[in-house]
This record gives C-alpha cells, structure tokens and sequence, in this order.
C-alpha cells in the first residue's frame, strides 16, 4: 500500500512555491482611462500588439454546463467594436452548446510580459450569418477546410481519422470555394462587467472594474487587489 506523500517534503512542491515575479511600480487611476470599457480594452491591446506579445488576441473564454461545471479553453478575438468581443468557433462544440444555454461567458486576456489582464463578463449572442461569412471568407483555406473535418469536442478513435476526414472534405471542394459550414459561426459577448487588472509592487495591484448599470451607463470602481 502506498503512503500519501506529504506535500511539504516534495521538492517539486516547493519549486513551486519558490516562483515568484515581482511587480513593477507603474499604475492605472480612474482618470487615465477612457469613459467606457472598450475603449479602454482597445487601448490596451493595440499596447499588447505594439509590444510585440505573442498572439495579443488570444483570450481564454469560460462557460458553464446546465449541471454547473464550469470549462475555459483559449480562442482568438477577432472582432473588437462597441457591441462587444466576437469569436468564432464551430456551434456543436462543448463551448458552442454552453453558450446556448447559459447565454453568458466571462473572457480573459492574459497579458503577462506586460503585466496586465483583462477580464470580461457578459451575454452572449451569435452574431449574423453574414457576419460570420465575411470572416470565414478571410479564413486561410486550410483553416476553412478545418471547420468542416473537425467534430469539434467529440470523441475521434485516432488521429488518422481526423487525417482521412480532412482528405475526404479537400476532395469535395476541390477546385471551389470553401462555404461557411452550418455549424459554424460567431458569438458576440456584449460587456457588463470588465476589470482592468495592473500588476504592482508588494501585490497592491490596481483593478479598476466598469460596470454597466440599467439606464445609467458605466460606471467605474477600485476593486482591493
């Protein structure tokens, strides 16, 4: 019979315990920011983008199930406007079946180099069929060929299938242009909540939170790190 291992004398546990960056001094106040969130996030990723970080757009996307389990996986925004954050992803999916029940996502990004995240809360809605073939249609054709071999989040018995399945979709539109797959398309998560999370010494961080009230507009508040 295996004895537990007491976590305190695992080394690896105490590796990590040991990681630790320390924050810089530069701060954000409420009157260095724009009057409403999106303003505020565009500004911040056209920073990230300036910076040079890697995939600036990459944001990680929460759902819940209808029993309450919670999932998170990382996708890429890809439009950015006052209505709100769009994405898109294949509709059957786990991430697609959530978001159809619940009608609500919260979004990260996770903007380490420069020591920032911003977080997303809000309702989410597919965005119009037109919408999402105007962007498929910017799609490389491999990535469009993708969304139709791709059973996004089911079980595949091997990666040759899923190789055979891509085979079997490129021979169909051999020759044509790729159509925007009916299980495919975008949701626009439209904001209610978004924090502006600054790293600072001593972990005093600054996190400046929009909240959107029924009629008022914006509102912004300090959160306690």
């Amino acid at each position: 019979m295996t004895t537990p291992q007491d976590p305190a004398a695992d080394p690896a546990a105490d590796r990590l315990a040991a990681l630790r960056q320390e924050y810089g001094d530069t701060g954000i106040e409420p009157g260095d920011l724009p009057a409403d969130p999106v303003s505020a996030v565009r500004r911040w990723l056209d920073e990230a983008v300036a910076a040079g970080l890697h995939e600036p757009n990459a944001m990680v996307v929460a759902t819940v199930a209808a029993d309450g389990t919670p999932a998170a996986r990382t996708v890429l925004l890809k439009g950015l406007d006052q209505a709100g954050f769009v994405f898109y992803t294949n509709y059957d999916s786990r991430k697609g079946r959530e978001l159809e029940s619940s009608g609500r996502a919260a979004l990260l990004f996770p903007w380490h180099d420069l020591q920032r995240q911003v977080r997303v809360e809000g309702a989410v809605a597919r965005v119009s069929p037109a919408e999402s073939a105007a962007y498929f249609g910017q799609r490389p054709r491999g990535s469009q060929l993708g969304a139709w071999a791709s059973p996004q989040s089911e079980e595949v018995g091997s990666r040759a299938e899923l190789d055979e399945r891509y085979a079997a979709v490129e021979a169909r539109f051999e020759g044509v242009e790729v159509p925007v797959p009916p299980h495919w398309g975008g949701y626009r998560v439209t904001p209610e909540v978004v924090e502006l999370w600054q790293g600072r010494s001593g972990r005093m961080h600054d996190r400046l939170v929009y909240r959107l009230g029924p009629g008022e507009g914006w509102s912004l508040t300090r959160l306690a790190p």
